[in-house]
């Protein structure tokens, strides 16, 4: 029995860890790639002959593709849109968990439907109604849509909401407290988890998003993203002088939300399994 385990685990880890060199191997080559100071695009081998910081230095020194700037703006619309979305998906969860009221069922069950569509269904209906309040080609545009999904996202923040027993509301009123005394001081503390997978994954989406950026934004390449702005430095006639660059850019893109990741996912996986068993 203990042979057959042995064999049994030695399979799976070997299954792992192929998995994870064929997942691993895109980024190494993309990180080896941004140090790599010959060739054009691509060439034949992994290791760079030469290693050079040029191509990091080369995002900031030139005006027609101005790296700093999409990064800021990319930082700009994140940080809005996890203030916005965070409060929207709480405040919403919370409701929904917390408070009976009259159709809350069928709302769940509408919420349920939408979320089944995928949202760029109404990438152009969303643009037309942006283009009526004369917001298109604005990164304040990218907030209001980022955000106002957030409402529907609400599923797994209610179901930890749910696992918070609701015998501590009930103590706390015959204390006397009110709704508001009970979410800010006994719900918001016990809800950390959820708040930091809500907002993590708020954070993230603006940095990933590259169909409804590129609709609204349009060719307004100040208010570019990195997502817009990293891929046009792969066209045709550019992609030789700017590949390097474009694999140094992803590079610090990957950093701070790596970093930020790493800090945050012990509450992020509390987060996720807590909402999800629910």
């Amino acid at each position: 029995m203990k042979n057959k385990r042995r064999l049994h685990l030695g399979l799976v880890y070997t299954i792992l860890s192929i998995l994870s060199i064929i997942w691993l191997f895109p980024i190494l080559w993309i990180f080896l790639t941004s140090f790599r100071g010959e060739g054009a695009a691509y060439v034949s081998y992994l290791i760079p002959k030469t290693w050079t910081l040029a191509n990091y230095a080369q995002l900031f020194s030139n005006s027609s593709y101005p790296f700093a700037k999409w990064f800021f703006n990319t930082l700009w619309v994140a940080v809005a849109t996890c203030l916005i979305s965070t409060f929207i998906t709480v405040a919403m969860a919370y409701s929904l968990s917390r408070i009976k009221f009259k159709f809350r069922n069928r709302f769940l069950k509408l919420a349920l439907i939408l979320n089944m569509f995928p949202g760029f269904m109404s990438m152009i209906a969303i643009y037309y109604i942006l283009k009526a309040f004369n917001l298109t080609q604005t990164l304040t545009a990218l907030v209001l849509v980022y955000s106002s999904g957030a409402a529907l996202g609400f599923y797994i923040a209610k179901g930890f909401f749910d696992t918070i027993p609701y015998s501590l509301d009930e103590s706390a009123m015959i204390d006397g407290a009110s709704r508001m005394d009970i979410f800010w001081n006994i719900t918001l503390p016990l809800s950390k988890p959820i708040i930091v997978y809500t907002a993590l994954t708020s954070f993230i989406g603006p940095w990933v998003d590259f169909i409804f950026a590129r609709v609204i934004l349009g060719d307004a390449n100040e208010k570019y993203t990195v997502a817009i702005g990293l891929y046009s430095m792969l066209e045709q006639d550019t992609i030789n002088n700017w590949f390097k660059a474009f694999t140094a850019g992803s590079i610090l893109v990957a950093i701070p939300i790596t970093l930020l990741f790493m800090f945050m996912q012990k509450y992020y996986v509390e987060g996720i399994t807590g909402g999800s068993v629910k």
